[in-house]
């Protein structure tokens, strides 16, 4: 405890000591509603700041998470024994031409709003995605037939010892699911991304439809973290899972959903181990009915 509190102490002479609070739930940030505390959470108001943090976790070996909107992590239930730093209230976006600057804390579903609104195309795909801009970077997120990577110009990021870096879309090696950011523990501080002038009416009503779509398919009405597992080459993993006949069964207060077999739901009761009880189960049931390995695209992170 007296470990805990001199962190606090320490980044307290470092950031806003308003944003620094300790054993914090997390379950009260991540969009499964799930896990435990953190021994210290803290919300850094600037880009400096948030260097601060993370070179001070990195010198004195401090265990370090980085979590974004909370939409793509199971934080296990007995939370997480470190720092947990988050850069939700680093969110401005910004217009300069047909380009777009956005902080990492920004939500990539407000970016693409706002690319609407300039008449802006390329980032419609983006629209009902849950998650932060710095999330969206680090797993190179996609929907409908788009991926970041497509739009991309380049990302400013911090190394784990805080120093700060600009990767270019090269540098950046976004592939399916992947990208330099999860490969070398990077965070991203903010990314410019270069769209196109298109007709203001057609990409209101691409939105209207990619809306639509995934309201009708995917079960938002529960928490959850989105879709739970990769795309196996040769395969959709919605099918195998729907193809086992899994579908509304779990354990605990955590289901496989019914209305899209991708994702595993809590009901409203559910614990973090009955989450991953649920992803175990479905990845067992799956490779022995079709020798098919499910790879998660969620996170677990945390402490039983």
């Amino acid at each position: 405890m007296m470990t805990i509190q001199k962190w606090a102490n320490d980044l307290a002479l470092l950031m806003n000591p308003k944003n620094i609070k300790t054993n914090e739930l997390l379950k009260e940030y991540t969009m499964t509603k799930l896990g435990g505390a953190a021994d210290v959470f803290v919300l850094p108001e600037t880009e400096e700041e948030a260097q601060a943090v993370i070179k001070y976790a990195y010198d004195h070996h401090i265990p370090l998470l980085m979590l974004g909107n909370g939409s793509n992590m199971v934080v296990r239930d007995g939370g997480f024994r470190g720092i947990v730093i988050t850069f939700s209230l680093l969110e401005e976006i910004r217009v300069e031409g047909t380009r777009i600057y956005a902080q990492s804390g920004a939500l990539i579903k407000d970016v693409s709003k706002v690319a609407a609104k300039e008449s802006l195309t390329g980032f419609e795909f983006a629209c009902g995605i849950p998650g932060s801009v710095g999330g969206a970077m680090a797993m190179n997120a996609g929907a409908y037939g788009g991926e970041i990577k497509d739009i991309i110009v380049s990302s400013t990021v911090l190394t784990k010892e805080g120093k700060k870096l600009v990767l270019t879309k090269d540098e950046l090696d976004l592939r399916y699911r992947h990208s330099i950011i999860t490969q070398e523990g990077y965070y991203v501080l903010s990314s410019l991304f270069e769209l196109q002038k298109g007709d203001p009416k057609v990409i209101e009503e691409t939105i209207a439809d990619l809306t639509f779509k995934r309201e009708s398919k995917q079960p938002l009405e529960y928490p959850s973290a989105g879709s739970v597992f990769k795309r196996p080459p040769g395969y959709f993993a919605g099918k195998l899972i729907q193809d086992s006949g899994l579908q509304g069964k779990g354990v605990g207060g955590a289901e496989v959903s019914t209305k899209h077999a991708g994702f595993i739901i809590n009901k409203g009761n559910a614990t973090a181990t009955d989450y991953i009880q649920t992803i175990e189960m479905v990845k067992s049931v799956v490779k022995d009915k079709f020798g098919v390995d499910l790879e998660l695209e969620v996170k677990i992170v945390g402490e039983d």
